[in-house]
């Protein structure tokens, strides 16, 4: 049996097979929705059920609360319809017109960024490119079904190479193999771009970018991709690491610094260390959320983006929208742990 889905306020109509979650059946019929883990963790594709009831088996996702359900809300990454639906959600429209793809790849080179961050720069073939959005991922499949996601920490403009920052985490398979087997040359087969974490370009609010760690990565992208169309409207990075090492793009830093002036600013922000500066920029010590809200206490007029892991981003988001931030205006990906055995979320790093 399929169910018929409306989706407000855009009026688009699709159907659901039995069995099918909305998501799946709106990504197949090319409607963009918002995303990340696909494991109903993240939270990213939450909207709200106007009509109708669906259905989430013998588990409800975790990224769902009681009041938000009680509210009306749903995770349709999960979400299985039981009857015909009315719904409203955000469609990322940008997002439509990109062709997911399955393509072989090289390691063009591995490079060491940090004492526990490898820089992966995979080669296409020559016949082939991937079209793909500032802040997307890739998946790289591995035999037996499983997969690890990784954001593109390069901008569309500069695709020569997809480029990865890749953590290593203590018995991950692929970061393991990252590390410590692979060479230049590799074979790999990804899949991608995917994801909806993705600039707002209309938008002329100033922006906060914040990352936590290899969040950076898709932050960089988009930066990178503001810096190619002209910085209009000021911006600041704030990146949160446990101590010095794990700010390593100082070169890029200060390349960004100088090339923009006031209209870029950074802010490194270490939870383990108390360095005065780090890179030659003042560093703030403690939490990354507390150093953003600290900075700006009113966020009514600005756009944030931020990266990073889960407790960073549940840690961030009360205290975000008691600032004043629109829940609308708050642009996330967190970095769900994968999956076992199988779909990727925004960037794990495992």
């Amino acid at each position: 049996m399929a169910f018929q889905v409306t989706v407000r306020p855009a009026n688009h109509v699709f159907t659901v097979e039995d069995g099918e979650t909305v998501l799946d059946a709106a990504l197949r019929q090319g409607f963009a929705f918002p995303y990340g883990c696909r494991d109903g963790a993240c939270g990213t594709c939450r909207g709200r059920v106007l009509s109708g009831t669906v259905d989430y088996g013998p588990r409800r996702p975790p990224g769902l609360s009681d009041e938000n359900e009680a509210a009306g809300f749903a995770l349709f990454c999960q979400a299985v319809p039981v009857d015909d639906l009315e719904i409203e959600v955000r469609e990322v429209g940008a997002v439509r017109d990109i062709a997911i793809k399955t393509l072989p790849c090289r390691v063009a080179s591995r490079s060491f960024l940090a004492p526990d961050v490898v820089e992966l720069r995979l080669q296409l073939p020559a016949t082939e490119r991937l079209q793909f959005l500032a802040g997307q991922y890739i998946d790289i499949l591995l035999k037996g079904g499983e997969r690890r996601s990784y954001s593109l920490a390069n901008a569309p403009h500069d695709d020569r190479h997809l480029v990865l920052h890749v953590k290593k985490v203590p018995g991950g398979r692929f970061s393991d193999a990252v590390f410590h087997e692979m060479k230049e040359k590799a074979l790999l087969r990804i899949e991608g771009p995917l994801g909806s974490f993705i600039l707002d370009e209309q938008s002329e609010r100033p922006r906060l970018f914040v990352g936590g760690g290899t969040g950076f990565a898709p932050l960089k992208g988009m930066l990178d991709h503001l810096a190619e169309q002209g910085l209009d409207h000021p911006l600041h990075l704030f990146w949160g690491a446990r101590d010095a090492q794990g700010i390593y793009a100082a070169d890029w830093l200060r390349e960004r610094i100088a090339q923009h002036g006031d209209r870029f600013r950074f802010t490194p922000v270490l939870s383990e260390a108390t360095d005065p500066e780090v890179a030659g920029f003042p560093a703030r010590s403690g939490w990354l959320h507390d150093a953003v809200c600290a900075t700006y206490p009113d966020l009514s007029d600005f756009d944030v983006y931020m990266a990073g892991p889960p407790p960073m981003i549940q840690a961030a988001k009360p205290c975000f929208f008691a600032a004043g931030l629109p829940e609308d205006r708050l642009f996330y990906d967190s970095f769900e742990p994968a999956a076992q055995p199988v779909p990727g979320t925004d960037a794990a790093t495992v």
